[in-house]
């Protein structure tokens, strides 16, 4: 059976272990959304703005390496800095439990683990991304988002579900060991991916600065690419002051144990899985500038039940808001990294994953911040609502766009696409 048949990119042995990798790497990852706010909360007691402030940290790599990591990975390949990055993590995450162990874990300690792995992340995130394009080819971009969406939703169910009985049976802290170990492992499996994208051409005279204004200008001159971009922003913004109270809301307002919050969350992870199996489907169907911002317009309003829920069946209805954000924001996100990659040159993927994370994660420490002090000043429930409505006027820079009526992914010489 060629690559190219049916049943796809699976049969593809380099694929799938990307894809393993994947599962691997996002399961780490989603025990850490869990566990590290619970660290704080229940290891160190920390407060409202304690907890924003770390969720500010641990983005904060954005703002930091943005735009330079974008430069540096267009120099090397990409599958190395994945392998480096994933390996790296591992050990930062496993000093947190020696740390408690020893008692010498402090809330300082989390904010430089938190800033630390966020840095990392950048690079990994960017060489992801252009490795991408590389390993599946242009023409198959779609459904190699929509598979690895898949995966990754997967994770957010399984996440959330094992970390929350493991951080109540053995604390938040001793959690950690999982997530830094599913890391090393998909930083193992990486290295056995046999696929090499060509080394990049060395410039004769690389200049870090003239390098990050090219990926810069070509996101913010391209006006598909820029409506994604200002779109994202806000909505990354609101979406973090939404999720640094949500935990305290879950757990303080709605009186839920580790278990509880992690059922809440798993259920986030179906809904993200079922906006992978559908995303290919429901972007052929409305068209594939449209379905990115209806899939905010429509499942954005529905995080305004949280706020509404009290301990009870409510709480219930709630989480079902949640799992409709994850859906729509699946659908959304596979279609604008279609869009974004069949729109890049291959010497630039790196530059401009970069750019368009800088721009719309640039963004996300300051909504933690805000999140904290907002839940300090108006409390959780206060909060939550900001967010909701925040979240759903992100819809407007794409709605106000020419992917308005985009129906498919245009050729990066369309004119209407062009710069």
């Amino acid at each position: 059976m060629s690559k190219t048949s049916r049943p796809g990119l699976l049969h593809d042995p380099d694929f799938g272990r990307l894809f393993a990798a994947t599962a691997l790497g996002q399961l780490g990852d989603r025990i850490i959304f869990l566990a590290l706010p619970l660290v704080a909360i229940e290891a160190l007691d920390a407060d409202e703005f304690r907890v924003g402030l770390l969720a500010a940290m641990t983005t904060a790599g954005s703002l930091l390496v943005g735009l330079p990591a974008g430069a540096w990975v267009d120099r090397v390949r990409k599958r190395s800095v994945m392998i480096s990055a994933d390996l790296v993590r591992a050990l930062v995450l496993s000093t947190i439990p020696v740390a408690w162990w020893a008692d010498l874990l402090t809330i300082w300690w989390l904010y430089a683990v938190a800033l630390v792995h966020g840095v990392l992340t950048v690079f990994f995130d960017v060489s992801y991304v252009s490795f991408l394009p590389h390993l599946v080819g242009r023409e198959r971009l779609m459904e190699g988002n929509a598979k690895l969406s898949a995966i990754r939703s997967v994770t957010s169910i399984s996440g959330p579900t094992v970390a929350g009985p493991m951080a109540g049976l053995v604390g938040a802290p001793a959690t950690l060991l999982a997530s830094a170990a599913g890391m090393a492992m998909s930083g193992l499996l990486a290295l056995t991916i046999r696929t090499r994208e060509q080394r990049p051409e060395p410039s004769g005279h690389p200049r870090l600065g003239r390098e990050i204004r090219e990926g810069l200008g070509f996101v913010l001159g391209h006006p598909a690419l820029r409506a994604v971009m200002a779109g994202d922003a806000i909505f990354n913004l609101f979406l973090v002051m939404y999720q640094t109270m949500l935990l305290v809301f879950l757990e303080r307002k709605l009186g839920l144990q580790p278990f509880g919050v992690g059922l809440v969350l798993s259920g986030m992870g179906c809904g993200a899985l079922l906006g992978a199996l559908l995303a290919k489907r429901v972007s052929a169907r409305i068209g594939h500038g449209p379905v990115i911002w209806l899939a905010s317009l429509v499942t954005c309003p529905l995080t305004a039940l949280m706020p509404l829920a009290r301990p009870g069946w409510s709480g219930y209805v709630a989480a079902c808001g949640l799992a409709a954000l994850s859906l729509g924001g699946v659908v959304r996100v596979v279609a604008q990294s279609s869009l974004q990659q069949a729109l890049t040159p291959d010497r630039l993927l790196g530059r401009v994953s970069a750019t368009a994370r800088f721009v719309s994660w640039g963004g996300i420490p300051l909504g933690g911040l805000l999140g904290g002090v907002s839940g300090s000043a108006f409390g959780a429930t206060a909060t939550l609502w900001v967010g909701a409505v925040g979240m759903t006027l992100s819809a407007l820079p794409t709605f106000l766009s020419p992917l308005r009526t985009l129906h498919s992914l245009p050729a990066d010489r369309d004119p209407e696409f062009a710069r």
